[in-house]
């Protein structure tokens, strides 16, 4: 586990399911996970990261070693988990090594908002459009335009969609 000082987080949609009554909620409880912070502490067993770096996130807890995250599949770790609390200080990052990413260095103040698309939209996007096999020349079709279709809009475009519609 690591221990990191969130620096930026922001709310998803599915983190208001709970209000919605779309999920139970047994208390009250802090939300969020998507998150980017620095590093405080880290626990004996964490190779990657070290405490002063800068790390994003992923809203998916996976180890990074197992045979679903070894072929791209973090999202179906063997050891999966979803990142929780992270509208806090702190947040407690479990399996660090496969879950947090460090940066080359510390970004500057005005990137690390910017960085919270690569704890989840970025990742979900892409994959949408990776699954539905985009090809150059191919007309795409995203349903949703909030933060995760836009990031499929711009994956599917990287593809070489030739037609993109957005509904």
């Amino acid at each position: 586990d690591a221990i990191i000082k969130l620096s930026a987080t922001c709310i998803c949609g599915s983190d208001l399911w709970p209000y919605r009554g779309i999920a139970g909620m047994e208390g009250p409880m802090n939300m969020g996970h998507e998150y980017c912070g620095l590093v405080v502490e880290v626990g004996a067993d964490v190779r990657t990261v070290k405490p002063g770096q800068f790390v994003v996130g992923s809203f998916c807890i996976s180890d990074n070693t197992c045979p679903h995250c070894k072929r791209g599949f973090q999202s179906s770790c063997e050891q999966r988990e979803f990142m929780s609390g992270a509208q806090a200080s702190y947040a407690r990052v479990p399996l660090a090594d496969g879950t947090l990413v460090a940066t080359a260095e510390m970004p500057s103040a005005d990137l690390i908002p910017s960085l919270l698309t690569v704890s989840d939209v970025l990742g979900t996007g892409w994959y949408a459009a990776d699954a539905a096999r985009v090809q150059p020349g191919s007309t795409v079709v995203v349903v949703g335009d909030g933060a995760v279709g836009l990031m499929g809009v711009l994956a599917a475009n990287q593809m070489g969609a030739g037609r993109i519609i957005i509904m």
